[in-house]
């Protein structure tokens, strides 16, 4: 493999995620040689992520190959490769099948994966939903459940067949079961012969107080009462116990006063309960002295992104435990949305073209505001009553949840995402992914402008 040409300062990014693409994306006319690298081969739309997993959207419509991304941008290598190490001091970067990449500057952005608190053994029971595989495993699963229901004579397991577990009550897992009620009442009526889809049963599993716990309190409880009419059971500090084959236990309570634990027959569990950094995080703390990791693996980072005594390298996204830090008040941590991602996407390549990295220090990161909107399926939708309400023919969604972020509060992009709803032919979705530049329709990303 020929390297990039070396008489540029060379880039090495890893991870095509949102934070890595908007960084490669924000170079486009520096003099560097970038080399982005990624395990796959596609850049994912993760918010619509659900839409897939429940046969609402192909995967074609929410993924896009990353060269076809970067094909006019000439600075920009991309290699197909797992990261094993990186070597700080001799600035490689290696990789499972290929040779180590020489870097001036690195920019880290291998993002998370599920985490299940210790117990991994859960994994093969109840997938999580971070990558289009685990998409394809779910929706192999959940439409598998009613095949197999369909041709059980015993109602007892039949009703098994019938019960799916979302474990989890923050977007991911509203979405999920919103999805999965529509599905159950308003897909699959019709098409079966010895069941009712109708019947089964949506639960979704909170261990905590309240579902969507990053929104507004008045928000979470209108997402609980929607969801409750759309037929989800929503169980409120149920924490997951054990899970196999065909059960799950459920303990109920709160700290200090927990029941007996229940014990639910079922043949379908989605985890969406917790996230992990990347694994990539805990080996660059180990190397970078003076560097710690939180709970879920994330690296502290200074106000500018980088590592201590090495301003050469920056951890953005969901691998970076990161704080905004606005002119007047006090820093605040920097929320795992793809907004914040591509807002430090952005800073590490201000930090570079500046003069950051290697020759200079960067500036501090301020997060612009960001303003939440979750969309519960078909028609609800959830919206700080201090902004404009979306247009009605935004009201066409189709299945789930969608939590949205904008970098810049007002509404004006769902104003202006109104004639994108009129103009589709179907509408499973539409909202905007960056206000007022970015729209995401049902079957396409369309450049807003």
């Amino acid at each position: 493999m020929a390297l990039p040409d070396r008489n540029k300062p060379g880039v090495v990014i890893i991870g095509c995620g949102f934070g890595g693409l908007e960084a490669a994306r924000a170079l486009r006319n520096a003099p560097v040689e970038i080399t982005l690298v990624d395990k796959t081969n596609h850049h994912l739309f993760q918010p619509l992520l659900y839409q897939v997993a429940t046969a609402g959207l192909s995967a074609p419509a929410i993924a896009a190959p990353v060269r076809h991304l970067f094909r006019k941008q000439a600075n920009v290598t991309t290699l197909l490769g797992e990261v094993t190490a990186i070597d700080t001091e001799a600035r490689r970067v290696m990789l499972d099948d290929g040779p180590a990449l020489p870097y001036d500057h690195l920019i880290v952005a291998a993002g998370a994966t599920h985490s299940y608190f210790g117990r991994d053994d859960w994994a093969p029971f109840a997938p999580g939903l971070k990558t289009l595989d685990d998409a394809f495993e779910i929706r192999r699963r959940i439409l598998l459940a009613f095949e197999a229901a369909e041709k059980e004579p015993d109602s007892a397991l039949r009703a098994a067949w019938l019960t799916f577990i979302v474990v989890g009550g923050g977007p991911t897992g509203v979405e999920m079961a919103g999805t999965m009620a529509e599905i159950a009442r308003h897909t699959l009526p019709g098409e079966f012969r010895h069941i009712d889809p109708a019947s089964a049963r949506i639960l979704l599993l909170e261990g905590g107080s309240r579902v969507l716990q990053a929104m507004p309190p008045d928000l979470s409880q209108r997402a609980k009462e929607q969801l409750e009419k759309l037929g989800v059971e929503v169980r409120l500090d149920s924490r997951v116990v054990a899970i196999d084959a065909g059960t799950v236990k459920v303990q109920a309570g709160v700290a200090g006063a927990p029941t007996t634990p229940q014990t639910i027959d079922t043949r379908c569990v989605i985890w969406a309960a917790g996230v992990a950094a990347s694994p990539l995080g805990r080996l660059l703390a180990q190397q970078v002295p003076g560097t710690a990791t939180d709970r879920a693996g994330r690296i502290a980072v200074e106000p500018d992104l980088t590592l201590p005594g090495h301003p050469e390298i920056n951890v953005i996204g969901d691998l970076a435990a990161a704080k905004s830090y606005p002119p007047h008040g006090e820093p605040q941590p920097v929320p795992g949305v793809s907004p914040a991602a591509k807002q430090m996407g952005r800073a590490a390549a201000a930090n570079k073209r500046r003069g950051g990295g290697p020759h200079g220090p960067g500036g501090p990161l301020q997060v612009q505001r960001l303003l939440r909107v979750a969309v519960l399926a078909f028609r609800a939708h959830l919206l700080p009553d201090r902004f404009p309400q979306p247009h009605r023919g935004v009201d066409r969604l189709g299945f789930g949840v969608l939590e949205q972020t904008a970098l810049r509060a007002g509404g004006d992009g769902y104003r202006r995402c109104a004639p994108l709803a009129r103009g589709c032919c179907h509408v499973s979705i539409c909202a905007i992914d960056e206000a007022s530049t970015r729209a995401v329709c049902g079957r396409r990303a369309v450049d807003d402008g």
